[in-house]
C-alpha cells in the first residue's frame, strides 16, 4: 500500500476530480436526473478523498502532528460544505453562506496541504 502514501498524486487527482464534480453537479438544474448520477458519483469520490487523505495523515503525521491534523478537519469541512451545498439546493435552499464557507475551507486545506512536508512547494 505503498502507492498510498510515497506521493500527494492519487490524493491530488481524486481532490481535483471531485471538485470538478461538484461544480458541474452544483451548475446543473437541481431536478436533472444527470445531477443525481454525479452527486453519486461525487459521493465516492468523498470516500477515495477521505481515504487517501487519512493514509497520507497516519504516514506523514509525525513531521507535525497540529499541522496535518488541522488539514485534516479543514479537508473534511471543505467536503461538508460540498455536501450542503448540493443537498439545499436540490431542495431550494440559500446556499450562499454554504458556497462561502465552501471557498474558505477550500483555500485554508489547500494552503495547509502544499504548506506540508510532503506537499509540493509552488515557490521553489
Amino acid at each position: 500500500m505503498e502507492f498510498l502514501t510515497d506521493t500527494t498524486h492519487l490524493h491530488i487527482t481524486t481532490w481535483v476530480i471531485a471538485i470538478l464534480l461538484f461544480v458541474i453537479a452544483a451548475f446543473m438544474a437541481p431536478e436533472s436526473k444527470g445531477r443525481k448520477i454525479i452527486h453519486m458519483v461525487l459521493r465516492l469520490f468523498y470516500i477515495l478523498v477521505i481515504i487517501t487523505g487519512l493514509t497520507l495523515f497516519i504516514a506523514h503525521s509525525s513531521y507535525d502532528a497540529m499541522q496535518y491534523g488541522l488539514k485534516f478537519l479543514f479537508g473534511l469541512l471543505t467536503i461538508g460544505m460540498m455536501e450542503m451545498v448540493l443537498v439545499r439546493g436540490k431542495k431550494g435552499k440559500s446556499v450562499t453562506l454554504f458556497w462561502i464557507l465552501f471557498a474558505v475551507f477550500l483555500v485554508i486545506t489547500m494552503f495547509y496541504g502544499f504548506k506540508l512536508p510532503i506537499g509540493f512547494n509552488f515557490l521553489a
